[in-house]
């Protein structure tokens, strides 16, 4: 099968790391194509990035449409998901629901680890849209997105603080990295903690695949119908 992994800004070595950290958990005769739009922020760091990295991410969905077996949106604030679901046929995950909900499965309480302080309400919401606000803590590491991609920036460091918090401060049980731009982090991370640290790319992949597997698709019955045929 062909997983689509969409990260939806424009930085073209993000897509790179996010698609390596995909590829590593795919099961044999899994293709993972990782894409990115052309065009659109550099980094999606709260609601105005957000609303600009939409259209993009829909392009590249429609793009490959009946190509694939199923889509990752590769942004933890899972930018367009609701649009996604009713433009594609195929499954499609966003990286924080997947990540919450495999952490949901591993202990009590998690704790999620973003980046900068703008993307908590966002991560808040969303915590309440899936049904775990009462056994979440949202925290940011002050981390700018880019920052991740440069290994001399201290950012992996901040990270790394701000889960040994987590754990002291919040009594969390497992982590959750709260950014597609940390997806190689979360292997060594959980080594060196001594407890389970979700990257949502790859609980992405693996939901993706057994929805597949499963052979189930999107109910088109209700809110995720197939947008109308109009002027746009």
């Amino acid at each position: 099968m062909r997983i689509l992994v969409v990260n939806p800004n424009s930085t073209a070595s993000m897509t790179v790391r996010i698609g390596a950290a995909a590829r590593s958990v795919a099961a044999p005769g899994t293709e993972i194509l990782a894409v990115n739009p052309p065009s659109g922020p550099a980094s999606i760091e709260g609601y105005y990035d957000e609303a600009l990295a939409v259209p993009g991410l829909l392009a590249e969905i429609e793009r490959h449409e009946g190509m694939i077996a199923g889509t990752v949106i590769a942004c933890f604030d899972d930018v367009g998901l609701d649009a996604a679901r009713s433009l594609a046929t195929a499954p499609v995950i966003g990286i924080c629901e997947a990540a919450m909900q495999t952490a949901s499965l591993l202990g009590g309480r998690f704790s999620v680890v973003t980046t900068l302080a703008r993307s908590v309400p966002a991560l808040e919401r969303l915590a309440q849209r899936y049904g775990m606000a009462g056994r979440c803590t949202i925290r940011a590491a002050g981390v700018p997105v880019l920052a991740l991609e440069d290994p001399a920036s201290g950012a992996v460091d901040r990270v790394r603080a701000e889960i040994r918090r987590a754990m002291e401060q919040d009594g969390a049980e497992s982590i959750v990295l709260g950014c597609a731009g940390m997806a190689d982090l979360a292997r060594s991370l959980g080594e060196e903690m001594g407890l389970p640290v979700v990257d949502g790319v790859t609980a992405a992949v693996k939901l993706a695949e057994g929805l597949a597997a499963l052979g189930l698709r999107t109910s088109k019955a209700g809110g995720y119908a197939p947008p109308l045929p109009k002027a746009r």
